[in-house]
């Protein structure tokens, strides 16, 4: 029988640490994988329970994810697959499964489109750029603020193909050390005006307490297309006024986020019926030794 061990996804990281010697599966026979929430372990030979290909194919298809759909997890189980085929003689039922499960989350994800649409704000500044169709290559984009949410949408806008970013702090070091960490360049608060005369893109998300940039900051006729996601505000809402100035601000971007949300809960159903059906059939597939 093939079984999973595992430990819940919402468990510590002192609690994953403690299983995972306890139980010595990092060392097991087996596929093993772990992620940032989730340690488990897929071992064993011959019939595979119902309860086991379906918990594998929603992970794979994204069901399992703390965001729903996201596209990490399909890498990271097939990552996890080769490295145990690669490494151990894993019987052909493991095989099997794990092959099914990467192309079921493949079918999933093209017929419900369940991995469509931003769910951090990260991703919904990257997206709302995407629906512009900006070339990302030939931007030149600004950052401001030195923080989780910034260096992500750093690395969003990299994988896009973006080179020409700058990065802003009131603490001039800390912008040199994530400046260094991406090959971007750091500026001094004090060249905001001259860099921002030729930002195409400005993303801000300080904790300052009131307004850091003005309209006076800003030139009349270049075109640029504004994140503020500070809260309070980090630029002063009047900026929406000018001609040349688009504006989003935290609130637009949750509201994209709920209509996202929203749309990928109506498409969970779609891939449930989805893993259901692929499930009797796995089990048909197996019961009669068939490809």
């Amino acid at each position: 029988m093939v079984e999973l061990v595992k430990i819940g996804k919402d468990s510590s990281l002192e609690q994953r640490e403690r299983f995972l010697v306890a139980e010595g599966i990092q060392h097991a026979a087996g596929v093993f994988l772990h992620t940032c929430n989730r340690v488990e372990c897929y071992r064993g030979q011959g019939k595979v329970a119902n309860e086991v290909v379906l918990h594998l194919f929603r992970v794979v298809s994204g069901l399992d994810s703390a965001i729903i759909g996201e596209t990490a997890i399909v890498n990271q189980v097939k990552t996890a697959y080769q490295k145990a085929a690669c490494t151990q003689k894993l019987d052909k039922s493991v095989h099997k499964l794990f092959q099914t499960a990467l192309a079921v989350g493949k079918r999933v994800r093209r017929e419900t489109g369940i991995s469509e649409g931003a769910m951090s704000h990260s991703q919904a500044v990257v997206d709302l750029l995407i629906k512009q169709n900006t070339d990302f290559s030939n931007l030149r984009i600004t950052i401001i603020g030195v923080n989780k949410l910034n260096e992500k949408i750093i690395q969003f806008l990299i994988n896009k193909g973006a080179t020409a970013i700058f990065i802003g702090n009131r603490t001039f070091e800390k912008a040199s050390l994530l400046a260094e960490k991406y090959q971007s360049t750091a500026l001094r608060f004090n060249r905001l005006p001259d860099i921002l005369k030729h930002t195409d893109v400005l993303v801000s998300a300080t904790s300052a307490p009131h307004y850091i940039l003005k309209s006076d900051a800003f030139a009349a006729t270049q075109p640029i297309t504004i994140f503020d996601l500070a809260v309070p505000r980090d630029i002063d809402p009047t900026i929406a006024e000018l001609s040349n100035v688009q504006l989003f601000n935290i609130e637009t971007i949750e509201q994209s986020l709920e209509h996202n949300l929203k749309a990928r809960k109506n498409k969970v159903r779609l891939a449930e019926e989805i893993i259901q059906r692929e499930l009797e059939r796995f089990q048909k597939q197996m019961a009669y030794g068939t490809k």
